[in-house]
């Protein structure tokens, strides 16, 4: 099947991999929290740099957020004379609140994420009643990305790949040599994503990761999330994708749409919601932004009552 964006990606990887263009820089924060990898990625030509799925720090049961974890960007990107042109988001987290809009006032970027951000705002927005007030057209975003769209950093080339299943949003970003997969796929010995919130379908997913794992086998894979498997005692969030067809215990090949369906399905009505879910998604729909205070100029989190 012709598929132009991964025919675009795969000649970008090439012509790194040939030293016809840069090879990305990238360093990584991981918050042992939420169990989030954190990517800040630059080019080494020009040091213009990206920063993609960043973390703001919240204690659920105060109700209180910080940002040590986004000051450690704050410090490397200082430290190495980076200037940020994006901040970029996979998708809307369900996990972890952004720390997107704190970082553009401290470091600048431009807010982008997948288009189809519309979809997940429609349908949470009404499961958390937003209002009328509450936009639905991705406005709180400087960028909605479409797939196959491409673009710069610096002097690195950028392939922007819609790959949903997870949420219908999830996009990668194929920067270089390297792809920034979001929550498609873990690594090998933990396997795959979870499909079963509200726009999430198994099927896409198993497409979408196989769509990524199209790419070069070269292709160095950099993951939102580890959650060290049974028997490892590391956190890991760099992968290839030859290592991921060869043994991730999900989708390896050979593995078909129908097993991988049937084990998704099956795993996933075992899974408990994520801790973090009802703040994050209300936080992140918003592009990172609390909701708007209310007439005591507080911002409020709702918890919808056996909604979810």
């Amino acid at each position: 099947m012709h598929d132009a964006a991964i025919q675009a990606a795969t000649g970008q990887i090439r012509r790194a991999e040939q030293g016809a263009t840069p090879v990305p820089v990238v360093c990584t924060f991981f918050d042992e929290a939420t169990n989030t990898a954190t990517h800040v990625v630059h080019c080494p030509v020009t040091k213009r740099a990206a920063v993609i799925d960043s973390v703001l720090d919240y204690d659920a049961a105060a109700g209180r957020t910080s940002h040590g974890s986004a000051q450690a960007i704050v410090d490397y990107v200082e430290r190495e004379g980076l200037t940020v042109d994006w901040q970029l988001e996979t998708h809307a987290h369900a996990d972890h609140l952004s720390a997107a809009p704190w970082l553009q006032e401290k470091i600048g970027g431009k807010l982008g994420i997948g288009a189809d951000i519309t979809l997940v705002q429609t349908v949470f927005g009404k499961i958390f009643n937003a209002g009328t007030r509450f936009a639905r057209d991705g406005s709180q975003f400087d960028h909605l990305f479409r797939d196959g769209e491409t673009f710069r950093i610096g002097e690195l080339p950028v392939t922007v790949l819609h790959v949903p299943g997870h949420t219908p949003a999830d996009m990668a970003f194929v920067i270089g040599d390297a792809a920034f997969v979001g929550d498609t796929i873990f690594m090998p010995d933990f396997g795959t994503a979870r499909a079963d919130f509200p726009g999430g379908d198994p099927c896409q997913l198993f497409r979408s990761i196989r769509r990524l794992l199209s790419l070069p086998v070269e292709t160095r894979l950099f993951l939102c999330h580890d959650y060290k498997a049974p028997g490892r005692d590391e956190y890991v969030w760099l992968t290839t994708v030859g290592h991921e067809r060869g043994y991730n215990i999900h989708v390896h090949d050979g593995v078909s749409e129908e097993e991988f369906v049937q084990m998704r399905t099956a795993r996933d009505a075992t899974l408990a919601m994520p801790r973090l879910l009802m703040p994050s998604v209300q936080v992140n729909m918003r592009g990172g932004h609390l909701p708007e205070p209310e007439a005591d100029g507080v911002s409020y989190i709702k918890i919808p009552v056996n909604r979810v």
